[in-house]
């Protein structure tokens, strides 16, 4: 898709500079440090590491390594800076804007061999990792202590690719995004330096020390420096944990339903929206009997008694917006049964089309504009003739067109592309972002430059500059 956009965008390169060739000598060198069975050349290794997720092609490095420690990665990087070839990070490829594309070459840090889980402290709540360590091994980890980490995008992403597309997902209505929960980074710098943003080994709740420099490189995305460790912020396991789902006769419902919960002061856990289009494709997809009307998921989480309340306040909410009476569940089981169709919402839009491409778009707005652009945005959908389902992380205002498309039918690629802007514009024009959680990669960086203004993008092209002088780090992306 990338290759028939590329004129439509016109992408203007963040900083000019002149990379070297990656040189057999280099490889060698590259082999010294981290062993010869770390180094790859092979294309079809440099293919997968060339694409994510995204509806972005294929941009392949000319070397893949595996690095064990922070030690082989700092002495690669000043290779690199030395020989001016660019560095990628990599970690499980799970991004959706094109983030680990190579755009210049130069040599992808696989960072999954260091995947080590350091200095858990069930008492402070915290727990460090290495960048090989997923969320889903964490929670694994985590399982006996009593604690876990919630922030949670869909895919089992890497920890520390996390931090650095600075995602989030279902569960951050209560407790928040990835920049709200990471404390210390450990990052290599392009020119092989080792900084600790807060100081090493510093494992605080709260400071007021200089410059927040953990949060300048949540969501940098690789481009200003390779993480290697995140220390992060973990939540005692609720005593209770009660799953539920009711219908709307609108989308204003739904979301005015939304609204009022927040504003009532429920810490609700979890609110998800699908529309009726997304619930009658779930319902095809996993043999399920839901209405098909705009749908709300919800989850609680507390003790048995405010889990009790918490149930008893938003069906009283919901019954005045002529939502339907909760179909709700307790047990894992139940819990899982009652949530399938909002994990398996991918899966049922793709099956929608079978054959086709899936493409996820990833607005942010004030949550009391949602109903305004999601009524705006499905006859959008329709007037362009494209299949889009939304879903919604409505508790945050974030909501995602789930749109699935013929790559071989250039007219309606052209109608998607032109849709996608039009929805990130009218975001925009809502006091909105372009992306809630999905990050800029290649595709948004025009997009980017309209929400922050001039004397923000050169900010950042300031702070890019003094970090990395060489342009090295993953040239080509956000900036």
């Amino acid at each position: 898709m990338y290759a028939l956009l590329r004129k439509s965008l016109r992408i203007t390169p963040a900083l000019t500079f002149r990379f070297n060739h990656v040189t057999p000598q280099f490889i060698e060198d590259l082999r010294s440090v981290v062993g010869e069975s770390n180094v790859s050349t092979a294309m079809i290794i440099r293919e997968q590491h060339g694409k994510d997720e995204s509806m972005h092609s294929c941009q392949p490095p000319d070397v893949v390594v595996w690095p064990q420690n922070v030690e082989e990665v700092s002495r690669m990087a000043k290779l690199c800076y030395t020989h001016d070839i660019p560095i990628i990070p990599f970690g499980t490829g799970t991004g959706l804007e094109g983030g680990v594309s190579a755009l210049k070459g130069g040599v992808c840090f696989n960072m999954t061999q260091m995947k080590r889980f350091l200095n858990l402290s069930t008492e402070d709540f915290h727990v460090t990792v290495e960048p090989g360590v997923t969320r889903k091994s964490l929670n694994t980890y985590l399982r006996d202590s009593g604690l876990w980490f919630p922030v949670d995008p869909g895919a089992d992403a890497s920890l520390c690719g996390m931090a650095a597309t600075s995602a989030s997902g279902t569960n951050a209505v209560r407790y928040g995004t990835m920049r709200d929960n990471v404390i210390n980074l450990e990052v290599v710098l392009p020119d092989g330096q080792v900084l600790d943003t807060a100081g090493k080994d510093r494992r605080f709740r709260k400071t007021s020390a200089g410059y927040n420099l953990t949060n300048l490189f949540v969501g940098s995305e690789g481009t200003l420096g390779i993480i290697t460790k995140a220390t992060l912020r973990l939540y005692g396991v609720p005593e209770a944990t009660v799953a539920a789902v009711c219908a709307f006769p609108n989308v204003q419902a739904a979301v005015d339903s939304t609204v009022q919960i927040l504003q009532y002061g429920v810490p609700i856990a979890r609110i998800e929206f699908l529309d009726d289009v997304m619930m009658d494709a779930c319902n095809k997809f996993n043999g399920l009997s839901y209405p098909v009307l705009p749908t709300l998921f919800l989850e609680f989480h507390g003790s048995e008694a405010a889990v009790k309340e918490q149930l008893q306040q938003t069906g009283e909410i919901i019954q005045l917006n002529g939502g339907s009476d909760f179909t709700w569940a307790q047990d894992q089981e139940e819990r899982t049964r009652l949530w399938t169709a909002r994990h398996n919402a991918w899966y049922a839009v793709l099956a929608l089309r079978p054959g086709c491409q899936g493409y996820s778009t990833d607005v942010c707005v004030p949550i009391s504009k949602l109903p305004e652009i999601i009524v705006d945005t499905r006859e959008d959908l329709i007037q362009s003739r494209i299949t889009g389902p939304i879903a919604g992380h409505v508790g945050d205002g974030n909501f995602h067109c789930i749109i699935v498309l013929d790559l071989k039918d250039e007219d309606e690629v052209r109608r998607v592309k032109e849709f996608t802007d039009r929805l990130a514009r009218r975001a925009l024009a809502l006091h909105g972002t372009c992306t809630g959680e999905h990050g800029i990669g290649i595709g948004k960086r025009l997009l980017l430059r309209e929400e922050v203004g001039e004397v923000g993008i050169q900010v950042m092209k300031k702070i890019k500059a003094t970090l990395d002088p060489k342009n090295l780090m993953n040239p080509g992306k956000v900036v």
